[in-house]
């Protein structure tokens, strides 16, 4: 059981720096007091209210606006009290020490969001997606967890346990009352509404994965023999020249790293030493982070040159990638080999014939690319932010509900794998939550937030 919450934190919500405003924020229960000694009064609820912030002595630390919302109608469900000020990190800190002086203390990262959900005013999934709104990397990975906070996540998971719990009272009935007799229209109600459940979690899921790789993003390694032209790939997704180009063989001998965006989706572009056997000890210490990126990657380019097709050193390098990584081969230079840019499918993968020098094939390339990585180019209205521990929730609901599938005439079998299902899908919305993964959770959020 979690202990009620009786202290007061306090935290400089504004980021480090020098800017127009910086807002001090302070949560906990009965702040009258505190607000009086640092305003001179209580400010009225949820009203901008100018005021001058003062010191133990009386004297002016600042002036600027104070905002009080009384718990229960705030962000955390306690009273809190915003001191919005000017901007200087100096004039920030007074303040925050005063808040101290008066009988709060220093706010653990996420502290204020952690309250929130503890008090019902977020599920799990909506205090997550606080932070996923603030480290969103592109316009439609804001848009998404935007949604997700206002609670669509959440209501397409209560939607699922809902449709859990009425099959589950109908399988439970069977248990309670063993001596009637089962309707065999009541058992064929059950296996529908199974199916119907099977369904709506699989589109749940896809829903999850493309707001997965809006939040997370997609980790891609251009790789291949030297001077096949990775380098002027990069640039060409870039827009701009940030690796060196010659025509000397092994130019590159470190990685380059671009974020870039494709429809939305952010990717980080890893441009590598080429691959080949060499005396050079600096270029082997190049060859050696290609492989280590290579290993961490979630997709890999493997550049060739058009104009000799693969050849035994890349069928090399292909043997030596990690059997179950997306690989999409890229004909470079088509300019030079009078190839037109186009895909094949073929049976070893995908390929695609480009100019990085022209940019012919490259908006092609960009979308086999995201094809590959799992992007279905959904609506963008449709996706969920989703993590990790959501996207394995999930997987344990449907292996839960394919075992149940597979147990569907043993009552007893069925109805615990039912139950089970339910408790994988409520860990995303916190109802079934550990305290230690909570600390896990909110440990990763600003300070402030």
């Amino acid at each position: 059981m979690i202990a009620p919450v009786t202290d007061i934190i306090a935290a400089i919500a504004t980021a480090q720096g020098r800017a127009g405003i910086g807002v001090v924020r302070v949560s906990g229960p009965a702040l009258a007091e505190l607000a009086r000694a640092v305003l001179g009064r209580l400010p009225a609820p949820r009203h901008a209210t100018r005021a001058t912030f003062r010191d133990a002595s009386g004297a002016a630390i600042d002036d600027g606006i104070a905002l009080y919302f009384p718990g229960p109608h705030s962000y955390t469900g306690e009273d809190v009290l915003e001191l919005h000020g000017h901007g200087g990190q100096v004039v920030q800190r007074m303040l925050l020490a005063r808040c101290v002086e008066l009988g709060a203390r220093l706010a653990e990262p996420g502290e204020f969001t952690r309250r929130a959900f503890l008090n019902d005013k977020l599920d799990l999934a909506q205090a997550e997606a606080v932070a996923d709104v603030i480290e969103a990397a592109t316009d439609a990975a804001a848009r998404c967890a935007v949604r997700t906070l206002r609670g669509e996540f959440s209501d397409a998971v209560h939607a699922l346990v809902a449709q859990l719990v009425e099959l589950r009272a109908l399988v439970e009935a069977t248990l309670d009352f063993p001596e009637e007799e089962i309707d065999p229209l009541e058992r064929a109600d059950a296996r529908r509404r199974l199916d119907e459940l099977r369904d709506s979690l699989d589109q749940a899921l896809g829903r999850a994965r493309q707001g997965s790789l809006l939040r997370a993003g997609v980790h891609v390694v251009l790789a291949g023999q030297p001077n096949v032209g990775k380098s002027s790939l990069l640039n060409r997704f870039a827009g701009e020249e940030l690796a060196i180009v010659t025509p000397v063989p092994g130019t590159t001998r470190d990685t380059v790293r671009q974020a870039i965006q494709i429809e939305g989706v952010p990717l980080n572009i890893v441009d590598t030493a080429g691959l080949r056997e060499s005396q050079d000890e600096v270029e082997r210490l190049g060859i050696a982070r290609t492989w280590s990126e290579i290993e961490r990657a979630d997709l890999v380019l493997l550049v060739v040159d058009a104009r000799a097709g693969e050849t035994a050193a890349d069928e090399a390098i292909v043997a030596r990638l990690p059997v179950r990584l997306p690989r999409v081969v890229v004909h470079n230079k088509i300019d030079l080999a009078d190839l037109a840019p186009h895909a094949e499918s073929r049976a070893e993968g995908i390929h695609v014939f480009v100019s990085a020098k022209t940019g012919e094939g490259v908006e092609l390339l960009g979308r086999t690319l995201l094809e590959q990585a799992g992007w279905t180019h959904a609506a963008e209205e449709s996706v969920f932010m989703a993590r990790e521990r959501h996207l394995v929730a999930l997987r344990r609901a449907a292996e839960r509900l394919a075992a149940a599938d597979g147990v569907f005439a043993q009552a007893e079998l069925f109805a615990e794998e039912l139950r089970l299902a339910q408790s994988d899908l409520s860990e995303i919305t916190g109802e079934f939550t550990a305290d230690d993964l909570l600390g896990e959770i909110f440990s990763r959020f600003c300070i402030g937030k």
